[in-house]
């Protein structure tokens, strides 16, 4: 039977196919759970948007439980507006008169350590390290001229401590510097700095600026495996771009596409996927650059997913609550492939639902997260999660739902952590404003 919270508690962390919850956030209750099998607490992280960020106190950002009182006289009501705006409003222009959100990378795991970015208002980016006791008490916040009305975030790979962040007419790449070993500006771009992190003498500097062709807003980006190559688009644009970041030069493909929501690499680097708003999306491979159409009767693709291997990729769909699975049927570079349904009848049956919204897939294979449109007064605003099992087929078993803090909250972005040992890790921002993250703990081995 799936796990369900109940309304007004929040949920905690998942211990062999049970989630465990709590009537409030709550340190203690997540040292209890699960600290002692994984060594860390992840602690929820407070944020609002730069606006309220003056009226804050000293010490608030960094005592969950002294600002979630602040947050309730102040309301997270201009926050919650502020955001959605910041993640769903831009991506659709007026003519094609879209009302679904399409799923944006909003929060990112560093590909090897415990560091978790967010975008925490609309001009602004939230960096903690778990790593770090001084840094985990005291999260940095990045800003700058150049960095307005962000959409997506990605910690590039390969590379130390170095953030993508699409912004209005381009991309900005940070970098951290220490003491002794300053991060490089490219000449052209005025550094700017972020938060210095108090004890570790980090600090977070702006070392480029990609600039898109006429100022567009950039609505996707996604770095290639290697972190050679970063691809962006911008549903203004008739083309995505492949950036080579090491020289600061971008190449367009495929003029004339238009209006696209979403680009993905997948894990190997072989194959590629752009979607487009008008419910089209693209396969691409990377050798040639060449693709193969799609279309689906179930609406525009709003979020999409790798399996760790790169052999299939999980479409979810606007108004269906069915997922896709493509598999390709032969080896790379071809672009034979088929596409087949994967149920959800939970989500129809329980929720209510005619859609999902985002979905998010563990880089182990076995669980699989997704927030659904509408669900009612006891589901609306959960995350569904569910176990998965990788053969021929992908076959899902709803393992549970997650609920967040605060009145009526929202998963407005959400991801796994890809290299953590100990199971997956699922990070989330909701509306409520607190970036929350949720140990799944399932593995025998690892449970006392």
């Amino acid at each position: 039977m799936a796990s369900f919270p109940q309304p007004g508690s929040v949920t905690i962390c998942e211990i062999n196919r049970d989630f465990i919850t709590a009537d409030s956030l709550s340190d203690d209750r997540a040292k209890e759970s699960y600290a002692k099998v994984l060594g860390f607490v992840f602690s929820p992280i407070p944020f609002r948007s730069e606006q309220l960020l003056p009226d804050l106190e000293p010490g608030a950002v960094s005592d969950h439980e002294q600002n979630n009182e602040a947050v309730s006289r102040n309301g997270f009501a201009a926050v919650k507006e502020k955001l959605i705006d910041s993640f769903k409003c831009m991506f659709f222009p007026g003519k094609l008169n879209l009302t679904t959100e399409v799923d944006c990378q909003g929060v990112s795991w560093h590909p090897h350590k415990h560091i978790l970015a967010f975008i925490s208002g609309q001009n602004q980016i939230t960096i903690r390290d778990y790593e770090d006791s001084a840094e985990g008490k005291d999260p940095c916040v990045l800003t700058s001229d150049y960095q307005k009305d962000i959409t997506t975030l990605e910690w590039r790979p390969n590379s130390g401590k170095m953030l993508s962040v699409a912004a209005k007419g381009g991309i900005c790449i940070w970098s951290a510097s220490y003491p002794g070993n300053s991060a490089s500006v490219r000449s052209g771009v005025s550094s700017s700095l972020g938060t210095v992190s108090r004890g570790s003498g980090v600090r977070w500097t702006l070392v480029d600026f990609l600039r898109s062709r006429n100022g567009e807003q950039i609505s996707s980006l996604c770095w290639n495996p290697d972190g050679r190559y970063l691809a962006s688009a911008s549903y203004r644009s008739s083309s995505f771009t492949i950036w080579d970041v090491a020289q600061g030069q971008g190449t367009p493909i495929r003029r004339g596409l238009g209006a696209i929501s979403m680009v993905k690499w997948s894990p190997s680097g072989d194959y590629f996927l752009t979607a487009k708003f008008d419910g089209t999306f693209y396969l691409w491979e990377t050798n040639t650059w060449t693709s193969e159409p799609w279309s689906s009767a179930g609406g525009c693709v709003t979020g999409a997913t790798w399996d760790p291997e790169g052999r299939m990729i999980l479409l979810a769909f606007s108004d269906s609550v069915t997922l896709g699975s493509i598999h390709f049927s032969s080896r790379f570079p071809s672009l034979d492939a088929h596409l087949l349904p994967v149920e959800l009848p939970e989500i129809a049956s329980s929720t209510g639902s005619h859609g999902i919204e985002k979905i998010a897939w563990d880089s182990s294979g076995e669980r699989l997260a997704l927030s659904y449109r509408g669900g009612g007064d006891i589901y609306c605003g959960l995350i569904a999660v569910y176990d998965v099992k990788r053969t021929t087929l992908v076959s899902l078993s709803l393992v549970g739902f997650i609920r967040g803090p605060g009145e009526k909250p929202k998963p407005m972005a959400f991801a796994f952590h890809n290299k953590f040992k100990q199971g997956p890790l699922l990070s989330v921002c909701w509306s409520s404003g607190f970036c929350c993250t949720y140990p799944l703990i399932f593995r025998s081995h690892i449970l006392p």
